[in-house]
Parts: structure tokens; sequence; C-alpha cells
């Protein structure tokens, strides 16, 4: 199983989090369209006896583009790699782009998944993250996009300053009001170079607070446990059948190729990046090259993949396949540096899977990074 990662490198605004790539200036779309279709022509040796399951494009704001910039870019992946018969084929879209008639033609190309970027139903707090669309806006898109889509994940944020637990109640509420099967939810985190860090720095805003991001975690997670949903990873809930195919395999170490700029690939023994430049992105596929630099994987480096992103899901850690993959060094290191949180009940350790407790799962990620090997 591989998949197709693409990037849309335009926004129509910056959010004040936002650190991915993108520019706010269109005059080269068109530019960049083609640019990405070529991209996908030049590397696709890469994918040679490979069968792609999950095409993805995100951003940026993949749903500036038009139905047909969207579908000539599905038909590249189609000429130029070996597609299953049933592939996930996501499109991530803000509310905004989502008219109605927008939405009829998403479900009239192959797109089988919306990932609509929601963050809240409360104006103030778009307004607070520089959101592009309001909060009718949000609910519009979603009634629209669930009479025409059945596999639709929505995009939440908590532990936004000022947001008291009824309120975060009252977007995980109204989120299953509209009876989503996938909820993806993140802590807002401010990021360097960012515009929220420079508003907390100079006073406009108030820092997050890792207390109320933990409550609203706690709240959040009993609420989608009691309407049916699997948390599946850190951030993912899915009903049964609703898991995101595209980021589970990354999850799980499967390969795949990212195309457009800033994008990254993963051949299972080396990552390779994309130039984060528009401009020097196209004028190297201009020129029929790629502009990117590549990593090969140490067996430390990818062990410490393996932990982080293992802890992070359902199907945890395999002691097992550390000692296979990475040597037994690896085996004993991890069981030992393990025990403290063993002991604390942050981590379990059941017919030799790994796995964070409930009581250990917002802490997952400062659990994994102590159990680097470096």
């Amino acid at each position: 199983m591989s998949g197709i990662y693409i990037h849309i490198p335009f926004c129509k605004q910056a959010c004040h989090y936002c650190d991915f790539h993108f520019s706010t200036n269109f005059k080269k779309k068109d530019e960049m369209v083609a640019a990405l279709a070529r991209e996908l022509v030049m590397r696709r040796n890469e994918f040679a006896g490979e069968v792609v399951e999950t095409i993805y494009f995100g951003g940026g704001t993949p749903s500036v583009l038009s139905s047909g910039e969207i579908n000539l870019l599905i038909d590249a992946v189609y000429e130029n790699f070996n597609v299953s018969d049933n592939p996930e084929i996501t499109l991530e879209a803000n509310p905004d782009d989502l008219s109605t008639v927008k939405i009829g033609e998403l479900a009239a190309s192959k797109i089988n998944r919306l990932s609509i970027g929601i963050q809240s139903f409360f104006d103030e707090d778009l307004k607070m993250m520089n959101r592009a669309h309001n909060a009718s806006e949000a609910k519009n898109s979603l009634a629209e996009a669930r009479k025409h889509f059945d596999n639709i994940t929505i995009d939440l944020i908590y532990g936004i300053p000022g947001m008291g637990n009824e309120k975060w109640i009252h977007n995980v509420e109204t989120a299953l009001s509209f009876e989503i099967p996938h909820i993806s939810a993140y802590a807002l985190t401010v990021e360097p170079k960012t515009a929220l860090k420079k508003l907390i720095a100079n006073g406009t805003f108030s820092a997050p607070k890792d207390e109320v991001a933990a409550s609203h975690f706690k709240i959040l997670t009993d609420i989608l446990h009691r309407n049916g949903f699997i948390h599946y990873e850190i951030s993912n809930f899915g009903k049964p059948g609703y898991f995101s195919r595209n980021n589970s395999a990354y999850w799980l170490g499967r390969k795949y190729i990212g195309i457009g700029p800033s994008a990254h690939s993963f051949d299972g023994k080396s990552r390779s990046w994309n130039v984060a430049n528009n401009g020097l992105y196209l004028k190297a596929i201009a020129s029929d090259v790629t502009a990117s630099e590549t990593e090969f994987l140490s067996a430390e480096d990818r062990y410490n993949e393996y932990v982080m992103t293992g802890l992070r899901t359902i199907w945890g850690v395999s002691v097992e396949k550390v000692e296979r993959d990475y040597g037994i060094r690896f085996r004993e290191y991890l069981l030992s540096e393990a025990q403290t949180y063993l002991s604390q009940d942050l981590l379990s350790l059941e017919n030799g899977i790994l796995k964070a407790t409930a009581k250990g799962k917002f802490l997952t990620d400062g659990i994994a990074s102590d159990l680097f090997f470096i």
C-alpha cells in the first residue's frame, strides 16, 4: 500500500497559527497546477510495482482549485501510477469554498472524502485565528456536504484562549449533530515565526494554557467514546470503517510520494522534501528536475520514528518488531526506558505491545521523546 500527497500551496489568507508552506498570491496558480502534474509524470518510476491506495490533496487550501484543476491532477495520478480499484481520495477544504455548486462538482469527481477545516463554531474564535470563514458558513458547508458525501472528517482546535469547557462541549456536540464519522482535533500550538507567536508576544492574545488543553482533551475523548468513536490516534477519532487510510499509512510506515513545494516523501529507508518556495519549485520543474533534499535514515532514526508514531496510535509499539527491524539493543533500551512510565500507569505492556494508557495519552509526545535512542 502506497500513497500520493499533493501539496496545494495557496490560501486566501494566513491563519495566525499556521506554519505550513503557502502563498496568498494566486498569480501563478495555473503554472503551479501544470507543474504539479508534470512532477507526477517525472516521478512515476518511484512507485514501480507499487499500488496507490490513497491520494491526498493537502496544503495550503486545496479547495481554492477549480474542479477542473482537481480533476486534471487526479487524472495525472491515474495516468502515471497503478491506482487500486477503491482508493481513498481526500480533499482538504475550507467552508467558505464549499458552495452548493462546488460541493456538487466535487461529488461528481473521484474525490470520495472531504476534510473540512472547521476549527470552531464560534465567530470570535475564528476571528482570533484569522480564518477566512465564519460559523454560519461552517454549519452550512457541513449540511450541504452531508447530502453528497458519506466520508467526511472535520478539524477542530481546542485549548484556544478564552474557550471554556462549555464552549468546547458545544463545538464537539455541534459537530456530532451533523453525524460526521471522523473528527481530528488539535491543541492550539504556538509555532515559531507565526503571527500568533507575535500577537502573544505583544500582548494582543494570551498564551494557550496546558491545563485548559488537557481538560478539553479529556472532554473530547469522553464525549466521542460515548458516541461510538474509536480514538485510533492521539488527534484522530473515527467511527468503525472511517479511519483515515492516508494518515494510517503514514503512522504504519508505508511508502508515500509528496508532490509540490514543501511536500515530503518516504520510501522506507530515506525521507526527502521539496523546496518550500513556489518560485524555486516552478523553476526546477520547468527544467525537468526536482528541487529536493534527501535524508537517509539510520537505524536510530527509524526506531525513533516508529516509537513516536506507534505510541500515538491504538496499534502501539511492538517489542518484537523493534528487535526484528532494529536489533536487540533497541529492544532492551526501549523496555528499560519504559519502566518509569509503566510504573506510573502512563504506558501499558500487553502481549508484547507497548501503548499509552488513557492516563498517558495527552502526554504521549513527551513520553515518546524520552524513549528515543540518542
